[in-house]
């Protein structure tokens, strides 16, 4: 069986190598990008089953790229987490409003985040793990 495929796109280098390690020492085969515009070359290239989308990054923000990878056919149909702690009031609506799955605050609980992520993969692909 294959493993689930993650992309994770966070400017942050810190938050990106954590995400990183903890998956990839649960078996995840994992990517990073640091920006929505290297993403959407990482997306053509990985075909990820599921990414983690920081919201707040310099140019596109992770929202914008949430519409976009939803609005088009070969994209809409990737599992798309937020990835941040940007979470006021209203935000985890307008994340929602994006096309956003679900949501997993920063920073991560090491413990819980692999069985979080794969439970997204689970609830929106019926994908099964070893």
């Amino acid at each position: 069986m294959n493993s689930p495929r993650v992309l994770i796109v966070d400017d942050n280098a810190l938050n990106l190598e954590l995400a990183r390690v903890v998956l990839q020492a649960a078996g995840v085969a994992v990517d990073c990008a640091v920006d929505a515009h290297q993403a959407v070359d990482q997306i053509t290239s990985f075909e990820p089953d599921l990414i983690l989308m920081d919201i707040q990054m310099p140019g596109m923000d992770g929202l914008e790229l949430m519409r976009r990878l939803k609005a088009a056919p070969p994209t809409q149909g990737i599992v798309v987490v937020a990835f941040t702690a940007y979470a006021m009031n209203g935000d985890q609506a307008k994340m929602r409003e994006a096309g956003c799955d679900g949501y997993i605050a920063k920073p991560i609980d090491v413990a819980t985040f692999t069985a979080t992520v794969l439970s997204f993969l689970d609830a929106h692909q019926g994908i099964r793990h070893a």
